[in-house]
C-alpha cells in the first residue's frame, strides 16, 4: 500500500454546548494556519486538519493524541457549559481514492482538498452533537420513568411540590436545550453557497443516519413534553386542592364564630 493510502485516524468529539469561535480564531491564528468558514474553524498543519464548530463539536483528521489534548484544553477554556460526559466517534480514512464513500467506519476520500474534509466533518459533527442530545434525552427519560408508573399505580405522584418543581425545571432545560439547537441538524448553510461540496456531506449524513435519528429524537422530545405536562397538571391539581381546603377551613371558621356569637 502506498504511503498516501496508509489508513489514518479521524475522531469526532462533542466537548461542550458551544465554543467562542472568534476568541479561538484570534488565539490559533498566532501559531496555526486557520480558515473561518461559516462560523467554523478549519485548522491545517502538514496533512493534518481539525475542524471546530461553534456548537461544541470538533473533528480531527490525522491528529495525534497529544495534539488533540492540547487543542481540547484550549477549546474548553473558551467553551460554554463543557460536557461532563464527552461524546466520541472514531473512524479511519485514506485519501486520493477513486471515489468518496464510508464502509464500516472507514472513510475513502477521493482527494486531499481540505474543503472536502470540511464537508465530511459537517455531517460527522452533526452526528456527534446528535449523540449528545440523544444521551441527554435518554438520561432524562430514564431518571423520570417512575413518574408515570407512580401515577398509574397510585393515582398520584408521590413527590412534594418542591421536588415536582425541580423535575419540571430539569425537563424544561433538557427540552429547550435541544429545541434551541435543533436547527443544527438541518443541512448546513455552507452548502447553499457551495453546492458542489454537498455530496460529501450527504455521504456522511446518510452513513451516520442523521435524518432517522433526528426523527427518533423528536419522539423522545414528545415523551419529555408529556412528562412535563403531567407534572404541570399534578401541580395545578395540588394547588387547587390546597385552595379548596383553605376555603373549607375559612367557611368552617366563619360558621364556628357565628355559633359562638349566638351562644354568647
Amino acid at each position: 500500500m502506498p504511503e498516501s493510502q496508509a489508513a489514518k485516524r479521524c475522531v469526532a468529539y462533542c466537548l461542550a454546548q458551544g465554543f467562542d469561535i472568534s476568541a479561538l480564531a484570534k488565539i490559533l491564528s498566532e501559531s496555526s494556519l486557520i480558515r473561518i468558514i461559516k462560523g467554523a474553524l478549519l485548522i491545517e498543519d502538514d496533512e493534518s486538519w481539525s475542524v471546530v464548530f461553534a456548537y461544541g463539536a470538533v473533528v480531527h483528521w490525522n491528529i495525534d493524541s497529544e495534539q488533540q489534548h492540547k487543542l481540547h484544553k484550549l477549546l474548553l477554556e473558551h467553551a460554554d457549559n463543557p460536557l461532563q460526559i464527552v461524546e466520541e466517534d472514531n473512524f479511519t480514512f485514506t485519501l486520493d481514492n477513486p471515489q468518496t464513500r464510508i464502509v464500516e467506519d472507514h472513510i475513502e476520500i477521493e482527494s486531499s482538498d481540505p474543503i472536502v474534509l470540511f464537508s465530511l466533518s459537517q455531517g460527522m459533527a452533526q452526528s456527534i452533537k446528535l449523540a449528545s442530545f440523544e444521551a441527554n434525552a435518554i438520561t432524562t427519560i430514564n431518571n423520570t420513568s417512575y413518574i408515570p408508573k407512580s401515577l398509574a399505580q397510585d393515582g398520584r405522584i408521590k413527590l412534594g411540590r418542591h421536588e415536582i418543581a425541580k423535575i419540571r425545571g430539569q425537563l424544561f432545560l433538557t427540552k429547550s436545550d435541544i429545541i434551541l439547537n435543533y436547527d443544527l441538524l438541518d443541512k448546513p448553510d455552507f452548502f447553499w453557497e457551495y453546492p458542489e461540496y454537498e455530496e460529501f456531506y450527504a455521504i456522511a449524513a446518510k452513513y451516520l443516519e442523521i435524518a432517522p435519528r433526528t426523527e427518533v429524537l423528536s419522539k423522545k422530545l414528545e415523551t419529555i413534553h408529556e412528562l412535563f405536562e403531567m407534572l404541570a397538571d399534578e401541580q395545578k391539581h395540588r394547588h387547587s386542592s390546597t385552595l379548596e381546603w383553605i376555603i373549607i377551613g375559612l367557611i368552617a371558621f366563619e360558621i364556628a364564630m357565628t355559633i359562638v356569637d349566638k351562644a354568647l
